[in-house]
């Protein structure tokens, strides 16, 4: 028999953590003036906290929910994906139909202590936008985003 671990154990986002990211989120998208969505995925990319502001697009209920899995899933920001797929035909032309793979701006990992807990993901303007909104969630959340 071979002697190995029968588990490991994962950190993930707690809700409270994601209840915070979200509000932070909610209240800076205020300052902006028009309507975000707002997801945050656990650590293994299932939806754990969600908030959509009146008049939000519905196109980016999926978008926003898709860069947090995203970001929890390969552990790097949304935006990351572009420069490391556009010089690499090969690369690019089949990643990109990964289902729910973001490779724009606007989904960051949620690290806590440097371990990867979870992603947020914000859609609702144009990608620098929604990225601006979730660092600034993170920030307040006193979380790195990298």
């Amino acid at each position: 028999m071979i002697d190995a671990p029968q588990s490991i154990p994962q950190a993930t986002v707690s809700s409270a953590l994601a209840r915070s990211l979200i509000t932070a989120a909610i209240d800076y998208a205020t300052t902006k003036g028009q309507p975000f969505v707002v997801a945050v995925a656990d650590s293994s990319g299932v939806l754990k906290s969600y908030d959509r502001m009146d008049g939000a697009p519905l196109l980016s209920v999926d978008i926003a929910q898709n860069k947090a899995y995203t970001a929890a899933a390969f552990s790097i920001a949304t935006h990351v994906w572009h420069d490391f797929i556009k010089d690499d035909a090969p690369l690019r032309m089949g990643i990109v139909h990964t289902p729910r793979l973001v490779t724009f701006g606007g989904g960051y990992p949620i690290k806590v202590n440097g371990t990867v807990v979870g992603g947020i993901g914000v859609s609702g303007g144009h990608y620098s936008d929604d990225m601006e909104i979730a660092l600034a969630a993170l920030q307040a959340c006193g979380l790195p985003g990298d």
